[in-house]
């Protein structure tokens, strides 16, 4: 049989066409895919459209819309062979960021992407994303698919979806994936690396069970977010009363700490006493670096080892979008301090290289 692939349009340029009239952009009717990229046609697989009822722009995704997602996804899982998910560039890292988290041992391809010309545009780059990304969705291999993780395909590469982060506003290659290679290129033929596809837990798996149990090996869907974190970016000329602010936001549990270089940070003392006092007050702090490429090494320098030695978790090599997601996500189901350093510091769905 055919797979069977749902597309679900949740907003974006690439579900807009230009009224050639006015020039303006509106979204098209996606009953009609068919009529304005007729190459789908040409693909083994039966495709059927699903959208958010107000589809809207990326740059108002938050927390509900990710669970709007996730429940579109995990409602129909039986019933679809793979997913392809049209979003706006703006967060999309951060949207594949968190569908990867609440879908653990996921047995099919979640794929999403967008484009940063509409689709009726000349030169756009929607018709190749969605057409490459539904025949990624389509892959087998020993009649089961080839995919089983959430992915981002933009401009001819296929990423996992927590490396990833946007780079580029204005050209075609919008998206990198700073500390792991593509799982797929796109020429004249698709060439997917096979070894660098999530295959599980290869870690550590008992223990991150025993924390977030699950009864079998069959998908299982977690959606709850915790929302109250914030991300602290460190700058030069930093002031005391601007980190008091943050750190004292009511109701906060986590901040995302992105530091200098491999996790270095003010030695002052103020700064020092700032971070032990979130600790004390159980607000969990994850270090991570303000670098694109690279990893989170505390104690390497002199800047970083009071850092590690009040406890601070190391978020290694994850990108900023993938450590605000597995915050969220964790900050849901462990309250216990040293088990939610232990998950957060263990590569969950292939976010950190270990």
């Amino acid at each position: 049989m055919k797979p069977n692939i749902l597309l679900i349009y949740t907003g974006g340029t690439i579900g807009m066409m230009k009224d050639i009239k006015t020039g303006a952009l509106k979204a098209f009717d996606f009953d009609k895919l068919l009529y304005h990229i007729p190459e789908l046609k040409q693909l083994d697989c039966t495709i059927e459209t699903i959208s958010f009822e107000t589809p809207i722009d990326s740059s108002d995704m938050n927390t509900e819309e990710w669970r709007l997602i996730g429940d579109m996804i995990y409602d129909r899982y039986d019933n679809y062979d793979g997913f392809v998910v049209l979003h706006g560039s703006d967060t999309m890292s951060f949207t594949g960021s968190a569908l990867s988290f609440m879908f653990e041992n996921l047995t099919k391809p979640v794929i999403l992407t967008g484009s940063q010309l509409p689709i009726g545009d000349l030169r756009t780059d929607a018709k190749e994303n969605l057409i490459t990304s539904i025949q990624i969705a389509t892959l087998r291999k020993k009649k089961k698919p080839l995919i089983r993780e959430v992915c981002i395909y933009f401009e001819y590469q296929l990423y996992r979806a927590n490396r990833t982060a946007k780079m580029n506003a204005e050209h075609f290659e919008a998206f990198s994936s700073p500390n792991f290679p593509p799982l797929a290129i796109s020429g004249v033929h698709l060439n997917v690396d096979e070894d660098l596809l999530w295959k599980g837990y290869k870690n550590r798996e008992v223990q991150v069970h025993r924390v977030i149990p699950r009864s079998d090996d069959r998908m299982h869907y977690r959606p709850q977010m915790i929302a109250d974190v914030v991300v602290l970016k460190l700058f030069p000329g930093i002031t005391e009363n601007t980190v008091q602010a943050i750190c004292n936001i009511p109701n906060l549990k986590g901040i995302i700490l992105e530091t200098y270089g491999s996790g270095n940070a003010p030695t002052k003392s103020w700064f020092i006493d700032a971070m032990k006092d979130c600790l004390s007050k159980d607000i969990r702090v994850v270090n991570v670096t303000q670098c694109r490429g690279g990893s989170v090494d505390m104690g390497k320098y002199e800047t970083s080892r009071a850092l590690k030695e009040m406890g601070m978790i190391s978020g290694k090599d994850l990108t900023t979008e993938a450590a605000l997601a597995k915050m969220m996500y964790l900050l849901a189901y462990i309250e216990d301090d040293l088990m939610f350093k232990d998950c957060f510091e263990t590569s969950l769905r292939g976010e950190i290289t270990n």
